[in-house]
């Protein structure tokens, strides 16, 4: 029997609390690098030749039927959802590649899905996109992949408006990189358009090309700054202080769900304690100011 997602308000503050019991029989990968019992190597269920082993696919881009290999971009729906409506966008066929890695045309692929799926699900709710890469930012899966979840319309999404544009990285024809002042996390980054006003499924093919070079451009500025090299190692500010990736690159993103869209990149270099649990309140060991002036020297290619 398939568990559906409760929502459960809190009648004192009007927030909500998703309660999904399927979460818990989501297979975990990352951190595993050991084979599975038995011997044999470990099956990536998102992999080329395993197209039948997860959910349902709902739509691709390339070649071959449904369920076959061919595909470029493929989105599946997730077998242990976190509400009703979860779907899977899996990158490309690579098991190592992301979006830092993989040709630009390639990245516009992905953004396209993006579009696609925002607006196939739209009439079903707020529709919120998001990734996570590294274990320690809630990767289960390391083959590169994104999600999209649906939270219904009457329930108010505690996420932040589009942020006041300082504090600027670079720009292009139609976005802008900045660092807010109220990051609430090192070296926080965020790509707004130019052109607001309008919800993320109505980006234009143009401004999908834009996109997909400036989110490339900015992982690549931050994977450089925050990967530790080796030990000791020193970056471009002295002054500023280092916090680095402990352990690999660990970080989220997401696409904010409603009008005056922006793309929010949270680098997982520090972990919430108390007393940020506690109040609410953040802990930012950066300057936000600092943190673009140090981006700004990274030498992208």
């Amino acid at each position: 029997m398939k568990l559906m997602a409760k929502f459960v308000p809190d009648v004192t503050t009007n927030r909500w609390v998703v309660i999904a019991e399927g979460r818990l029989k989501r297979p975990h990968e990352a951190g595993e690098p050991n084979p599975p019992a038995g011997g044999g190597e470990k099956v990536c269920v998102f992999c080329p030749g395993n197209e039948r082993i997860p959910g349902e696919e709902v739509f691709r881009i390339g070649a071959g039927q449904a369920y076959e290999p061919g595909w470029e971009v493929r989105v599946i729906k997730n077998k242990y959802p976190i509400t009703d409506f979860h779907e899977v966008i899996i990158h490309s066929p690579s098991d190592t590649d992301d979006i830092d890695k993989l040709p630009l045309e390639h990245v516009s692929k992905i953004i396209r899905a993006y579009r696609e799926r925002y607006n196939a699900n739209s009439k079903n709710g707020h529709v919120m996109i998001f990734n996570n890469v590294g274990e320690n930012a809630g990767a289960s899966i390391a083959h590169p992949h994104s999600q999209l979840v649906v939270v219904p319309k009457q329930i108010k999404i505690d996420s932040l408006a589009l942020e006041p544009v300082i504090n600027i990285v670079e720009d292009n024809n139609a976005f802008r990189v900045f660092c807010p002042e109220f990051s609430q996390w090192p070296f926080e980054t965020w790509i707004a358009p130019k052109k607001g006003g309008e919800f993320f499924g109505q980006i234009s093919d143009e401004a999908i090309l834009d996109l997909g070079q400036i989110l490339q451009r900015t992982l690549r500025r931050l994977l450089t700054h925050l990967v530790k090299e080796k030990e000791g190692q020193c970056h471009f500010h002295p002054g500023v202080p280092q916090v680095l990736f402990e352990s690999g690159p660990a970080y989220n993103f997401y696409i904010h769900h409603g009008e005056n869209w922006y793309l929010r990149i949270i680098p997982r270099t520090i972990h919430r304690a108390g007393f940020e649990l506690g109040t609410g309140l953040s802990v930012n060991i950066v300057d936000p100011a600092e943190a673009a002036e140090v981006l700004r020297e990274e030498k992208m290619s």
